[in-house]
């Protein structure tokens, strides 16, 4: 979880004071902010406004994609092995019901997630439903070869880029999945229960999971509420959460959104690529080892242990005000824009230092 910027915990304090006075609120106010944060998300992936949806979290995203993909008995849904759950629990309750089959793909010996994936899709393969890269060590995926072998036997792609986006440049022109889905609390760098969701103009005929006013024709008109429709609004807005127009987040959001965007995405990758690069050859000197940036997402890290990371690491770590995660047997390694070569070689020299001690 990101921390928010200064000027991103600013647009939600001055949120919440909105709603303090409600009275001061109009009905435009419902509208501004989720469409400012809709045409942002749309630039950051090369798409249009009307292409993406606000909702509050990955699994959300991740049922409505399940909600409006057809599969058969005798097809299967790809998944990698361990994959963050909210990108595999709506896939299992789909297959229940189905009786359609998830393929695991077993992690590669070779770190080469990309060649495993294109050797799992068959003509029976349904649905994949991946990452970028993987959470616990960062394991990179090409989705443009992965895409196209997908669409070559008729599946359709389903990704959750939580772990990325923002931080990695993606172009949905070029990847072409079905549906893209991202929580903001990470590499967005905004709150926490909002999030976007893309899905490609095939696929703006389904059916949300949930049916409330804003995402219904003409909801603008407040005083035509009562005038019920059948039709949604146009494009993928009709997968939007209820309450989307909250007065606190989405402003956080479009601040977030606009500060990455005045970076530029491909810059932030280069200068992340460049930090976990120095991180990772330092590692190797304390018997650490990582997977090759050839097969791994230059933004995120995983220094992995041998024997599994120490149960009193991150407790050592911690005391000495340094914050990590560890993920399966890695110590996971994501800086940001925010760190300075003092917070990596503070990081290095607290490694050594406890490491010594363990060993």
């Amino acid at each position: 979880m990101s921390p928010l910027l200064k000027s991103v915990a600013k647009a939600g304090v001055e949120g919440v004071m909105k709603k303090a006075t409600p009275w001061t609120l109009t009905p435009t106010d419902f509208f501004t902010e989720s469409n400012a944060a809709r045409n942002l998300f749309a630039q950051l992936i090369n798409a249009k406004a009307t292409d993406i949806a606000i909702i509050p979290s990955a699994s959300y995203g991740i049922s409505v994609a399940a909600k409006n993909l057809k599969i058969e008995g005798d097809q299967h849904i790809l998944v990698l092995n361990d994959q963050f759950p909210s990108n595999i629990y709506s896939w299992q309750e789909l297959c229940k019901e189905t009786s359609a089959h998830i393929k695991t793909i077993a992690q590669p010996l070779d770190h080469d997630w990309t060649s495993a994936v294109l050797g799992a899709i068959t003509p029976k393969t349904a649905i994949a439903a991946l990452p970028n890269c993987l959470w616990t060590d960062g394991g990179l995926l090409d989705l443009e070869k992965i895409g196209e072998k997908l669409r070559s036997v008729g599946a359709k792609l389903v990704l959750d880029v939580t772990q990325s986006l923002g931080a990695m440049p993606l172009d949905i022109q070029k990847v072409q999945p079905d549906f893209l889905i991202a929580a903001s609390y990470k590499w967005l760098l905004g709150p926490y229960s909002v999030g976007f969701l893309y899905a490609a103009p095939h696929q703006q005929n389904g059916l949300p999971i949930e049916h409330n006013w804003l995402n219904r024709k003409g909801s603008e008109d407040f005083s035509k509420l009562v005038d019920y429709q059948d039709d949604f609004q146009l494009g993928a807005v009709r997968f939007d959460m209820g309450q989307r127009a909250n007065f606190a987040l989405m402003p956080m959001a479009v601040e977030a959104l606009r500060q990455i965007l005045e970076w530029g995405v491909a810059e932030i990758y280069e200068t992340l690529t460049h930090r976990t690069g120095e991180i990772a050859e330092y590692g190797t000197k304390l018997g650490l080892a990582s997977v090759p940036l050839k097969y791994r997402a230059g933004h995120f890290l995983g220094l992995e242990f041998k024997g599994g990371v120490p149960e009193t690491l991150l407790k050592q770590l911690a005391a000495d005000n340094i914050f990590v995660s560890a993920r399966g047997n890695s110590l996971r390694v994501t800086p940001h824009l925010y760190n300075t070569d003092h917070d990596a070689d503070r990081l290095l020299n607290a490694l050594k230092k406890h490491l010594g001690k363990i060993s």
